[in-house]
């Protein structure tokens, strides 16, 4: 049978492409899926499977005990609604602010827009490391352009409230558009909604509707993409925050107890010996590490095919 040098020629390139192409994406895949992969078959581990070296990726015997211990060590019950109760609120209530905030510059000739746009900008980049401390000090005696201090001084009396450990603490910086990672959320509304077109407002205003009447009924419904990105991305960061919350609050949140976890913690919820507990470490800890990705991944599994109809629609990365 001969071969035709030239049909061979043309599909090698192809075929090196092609194999190229699959040995990238399946390497890919595994890097990405490996800590997944690691974290639910550890986690179904028993005891003695968690420390048989034969024992790698299939468990001789599926074992939910170490979940059942997660949800007991970690507190489950009250450090998912703590989470829920300081930052997910949080976390809607600056995608609401983040919104009207963005259509106001996007929208309307404000004074000091510049001063604002720049204000938001440094809001992207600094970093919350950087301004702790006076955060931590302006709410631990919180004042409003020195109202408060001004009458402390006039009755005697310090009435300036220490709202730390409270919601407070993360419901008003969200309320004023600069939470956690506000001043992106407030970018990529305003780059949004300067693609709208201003002609369905304009043909709204000249039926009587005003600016936040105009707002709700017309842009907020055209803004699904944006909608979604933010939404998306602010509930996750707030969920995983630990930093501004382990600063703030004196309850643990979710994030904060897998991250103050120990072994240490272990013998104190459930009574077992030192050694024993550092033996049941890695596979509670893996188990605590599934229990608190799971929103995340329902969440996600609810709004995904949305949400990359935004990136697609919009253009947003990242």
């Amino acid at each position: 049978m001969k071969i035709n040098k030239n049909a061979v020629n043309k599909l090698a390139p192809k075929f090196v492409t092609v194999i190229f192409k699959y040995v990238f994406i399946i390497s890919l895949s595994y890097i990405l899926l490996y800590p997944f992969l690691y974290i639910i078959v550890n986690s179904l581990k028993s005891f003695s499977d968690a420390y048989d070296a034969t024992v790698t990726w299939v468990p001789k015997s599926i074992y939910f005990g170490n979940i059942v211990s997660a949800f007991t060590v970690f507190d489950v019950k009250n450090t998912i609604v703590r989470t829920f109760v300081f930052e997910i609120i949080a976390a809607l209530i600056q995608f609401c602010s983040c919104a009207v905030v963005a259509y106001g510059l996007a929208r309307f000739n404000l004074k000091g827009k510049g001063l604002m746009i720049g204000l938001m900008i440094l809001n992207i980049l600094v970093p919350s490391m950087m301004t702790i401390i006076p955060s931590y000090v302006n709410y631990s005696s919180l004042d409003f352009f020195g109202i408060f201090g001004l009458i402390s001084k006039i009755i005697g009396h310090d009435i300036r409230p220490n709202i730390i450990g409270t919601p407070l603490v993360f419901y008003l910086p969200s309320l004023l558009g600069v939470g956690l990672k506000g001043g992106l959320f407030i970018y990529i509304f305003t780059q949004f909604f300067k693609g709208l077109p201003k002609a369905l407002e304009e043909a709204a205003s000249i039926d009587g509707a005003g600016a936040w009447k105009t707002f709700l009924r017309i842009v907020v419904p055209s803004s699904g993409p944006a909608i979604i990105t933010v939404l998306l991305f602010s509930v996750v960061w707030h969920w995983n925050d630990f930093y501004l919350a382990e600063m703030y609050l004196n309850e643990n949140t979710f994030s904060m107890a897998i991250n103050s976890f120990g072994s240490q913690t272990i013998a104190a919820t459930l009574g077992l010996d030192l050694q024993t507990s550092n033996a049941m470490l890695v596979p509670i800890l893996l188990s605590g590490c599934l229990i608190y990705m799971l929103p995340l991944m329902i969440y996600y599994s609810l709004i995904q095919r949305k949400f990359m109809a935004s990136i697609s629609t919009s253009g947003i990365v990242g």
